[in-house]
């Protein structure tokens, strides 16, 4: 009877069947370093983004150019209590033409391993303003402080500013001052003093220009606020990335770049001139962001989607030429080779942060496709086998390599090859008796 048990499990440990479960089994405990590569991923990625930030916070985060705006305080009265109370309040009124020229030189810091690109702009702008005009705000003025009428111009981080910023009011130089004050038009910026003449008629036109040197980081971005506005932009930097709320016009990208914006104030979401009402201005913003031509991280995290489908291939493979040659693989060597094949992405994440991706892909290929061919030759002791294996895995990874370049095409590309190697396996195995054991 315990010969007849022997004889009972003999068969079923050594079936194709029970192989088969326990390759599964191995395949799903590879899940659990798979995720662990991921959240290392994430890890260094984090690292770098607290780099980039702290490297960024000291040199100029990414700068927002608002305005210039004209702010007109009034005074309005009413009924309160039977008792006539005045409450002091601002209006807003936008400039009728904006013309900003931007020449954007940027540049590449290294903190460690890690790359962080800033920049430093040159901004030139020019303009128009027409004379408040309180009449067409219908607002009920008791009294208006022409006398104490300033200008803001909003700058995301005044940390940035390398020069003094020289404004002109026709033709007058103005002394500008730091801060915005209670205006919620913009967080931070800067005050010029502009009293105003309470005689002037709408019809009177005001110039202005101002010029300034601003600092920062991952992208230089503007508020349309004139009725028309107008940017360009020019930069030596050869991967641009368009964002916002605006597309340029016209742009042109080779030996660096040039970028146009042409504006009006129908395309925004905010009048030429407002009382009171808080109205969004940055939804409208526009600008360029400064990218790196390679983003290592995103690739390698790509790469470690497949790493179940290259483990679950290798394997299936493995248990082929197993099943064919009537050689007995240990489920400790799947483990082994598993492991090998996880390596791989700990190879790519650490090169790729020293060199190219490129080479860091085939330096940590070239590894492991040694590594496991060589273990092969040790467990088929056959070269035809182990020859076989080291092809596989060389089509393998070339796979995955030619994936990781067509972005867009990744999906269809990488689709396709999975049901061409499904098929080959079908085809293969079309014969296997799934129910008799490893005996001839």
């Amino acid at each position: 009877m315990k010969s007849e048990n022997q004889t009972v499990w003999s068969n079923i440990a050594n079936s194709a069947t029970f192989k088969a479960i326990v390759i599964g089994i191995l395949i799903l405990m590879m899940l659990i370093p798979v995720v662990m590569i991921h959240e290392l991923i994430r890890d260094r990625e984090l690292t770098g983004a607290s780099v980039i930030s702290e490297v960024s916070s000291k040199w100029g985060n990414r700068q927002t150019l608002t305005g210039p705006v004209i702010c007109v305080p009034y005074k309005i009265t009413h009924m309160e209590n039977n008792t006539m109370r005045e409450v002091r309040s601002v209006a807003y009124f936008l400039p009728e033409e904006l013309t900003i020229e931007t020449d954007m030189q940027p540049e590449i810091r290294y903190r460690s391993i890690y790359k962080v690109v800033v920049y430093q702009s040159k901004v030139k702008a020019c303009g128009t303003f027409r004379h408040p005009d309180f009449e067409k705000l219908n607002s009920k003025v008791s009294s208006i402080e022409w006398e104490n009428a300033y200008a803001i111009i909003g700058i995301s981080d005044l940390r940035g500013i390398r020069s003094q910023v020289v404004f002109n009011w026709d033709n007058e130089s103005k002394e500008t001052m730091s801060g915005v004050g209670d205006s919620k038009l913009a967080e931070s910026g800067v005050t010029v003093s502009l009293p105003l003449s309470a005689d002037a008629t709408e019809d009177k036109m005001y110039t202005f220009d101002f010029s300034l040197t601003l600092n920062g980081s991952d992208g230089l971005f503007f508020i349309p606020a004139g009725k028309t506005t107008c940017v360009t932009m020019h930069s030596p930097w050869n991967t641009p990335s368009f964002d916002g709320a605006f597309l340029p016009e016209s742009r042109d990208i080779g030996n660096g770049f040039s970028a146009t914006w042409n504006i009006l104030n129908y395309n925004r979401n905010f009048p030429q001139m407002w009382t009171g009402g808080d109205y969004h201005l940055q939804s409208s913003e526009f600008g360029v962001r400064l990218l790196l031509p390679v983003d290592h991280y995103q690739k390698t995290m790509r790469s470690v989607k497949y790493a179940i489908i290259f483990i679950a291939l290798t394997f299936l493979v493995f248990f082929l030429v197993e099943l064919l040659s009537r050689k007995r693989i240990h489920p400790f060597q799947y483990l082994l080779v598993s492991v090998g094949l996880v390596l791989f992405y700990c190879l790519l994440l650490a090169l790729s942060e020293q060199m190219h991706f490129n080479l860091a892909y085939l330096l940590s290929a070239l590894a492991i496709i040694g590594l496991i061919t060589a273990y092969s030759h040790s467990i088929f002791k056959e070269t035809k086998q182990t020859l076989l294996m080291g092809g596989f895995l060389t089509v393998l990874y070339l796979f995955l390599f030619t994936v990781l370049q067509l972005e867009d095409l990744a999906l269809l590309f990488g689709s396709v090859g999975l049901l061409i190697a499904l098929a080959v396996v079908m085809y293969i195995s079309r014969k296997v008796d799934w129910f008799r054991n490893n005996e001839p």
